[in-house]
């Protein structure tokens, strides 16, 4: 009974939570087709995976974990560069679209995106992307302060930050 009570809640987790799951992996495919790829495979290692979580309220950082490794391997695996055009297309999905900045994030690597995107976007605690990423909590401290520079860089290369 137990196992079946939290497959239905993984499940509705999910399903409640499918465009900001989308919209992660949207940030690292730049496609709308490999980022509908990467969160269905996803999905797929979660349910697979489901006796790894051994604590019901913390599905949202073990499934966060499960999404950004399979988009992190998804790159790996692919090796290629999207361009920026699907960018430019307007969408319903992406709730804080600004150009400027998804094209500033687009130019530091991968390692600094994502921990941006989960402090600033999702509203992560640093020692739970910490966990997350299986590192220590002073190297997300150091990596976030890292990446906010050359996020800054790369907005000021722009003339978009005073």
């Amino acid at each position: 009974m137990i196992g079946i009570f939290k497959e239905k809640r993984i499940e509705n987790y999910i399903v409640e939570n499918r465009n900001i799951f989308y919209k992660i992996a949207y940030s690292y495919t730049q496609n709308e087709e490999d980022a509908l790829d990467v969160v269905q495979e996803a999905i797929y290692k979660a349910l697979s995976s489901i006796d790894s979580l051994k604590d019901l309220e913390k599905i949202k950082p073990w499934f966060y974990k499960i999404l950004i490794r399979t988009s992190i391997d998804f790159i790996r695996k692919n090796k290629k560069y999207i361009p920026m055009d699907n960018m430019l297309e307007e969408s319903d999905y992406d709730e804080y679209k600004n150009i400027d900045l998804d094209n500033a994030l687009n130019k530091i690597p991968t390692k600094y995106k994502t921990i941006i995107i989960l402090r600033y976007f999702e509203d992560f605690k640093i020692d739970e992307i910490a966990n997350m990423l299986d590192e220590n909590v002073n190297t997300i401290k150091s990596r976030l302060y890292t990446a906010l520079k050359k996020l800054k860089i790369e907005m000021k290369g722009n003339d978009l930050y005073e």
